[in-house]
């Protein structure tokens, strides 16, 4: 009985530790492309994508990275990749989780976090 009560909460504690975490990486990521556009002269292209904070993309011949240490940084806490978008919806450029379900919209867990995110 006692797990019937407490599963539920811990259930909801990490779900929101989640969404927690991914705000925290996005902005790390929005941090990390800002360094990378000081150094280049510009934030990576569309094709280059995220992959350029972690690997030297061709001609890009002031890159100083990697401006992220591991490949898992460019996941979100749901292990799908980050969505880049350049240029961004109100900026020159937007890094998005999808949430849990991986699809775009959703409410909670499933809900999409970005740059442009109000919550």
């Amino acid at each position: 009985m006692l797990a019937a009560i407490v599963t539920p909460q811990v259930m909801s504690t990490l779900a929101g530790a989640k969404v927690d975490t991914v705000r925290l990486q996005i902005e790390s990521l929005a941090t990390a492309l800002n360094y990378y556009s000081i150094d280049v002269g510009a934030y990576p292209t569309q094709e280059q994508g995220l992959a350029a904070l972690l690997t030297r993309p061709p001609g890009a011949s002031r890159w100083r990275g990697p401006y992220v240490r591991k490949q898992q940084h460019l996941l979100d806490p749901w292990q799908h990749p980050f969505i880049y978008r350049v240029p961004g919806r109100d900026a020159a450029f937007e890094v998005v989780s999808l949430g849990a379900n991986g699809k775009e919209g959703g409410e909670g867990d499933d809900a999409d976090i970005g740059t442009w995110s109000d919550k």
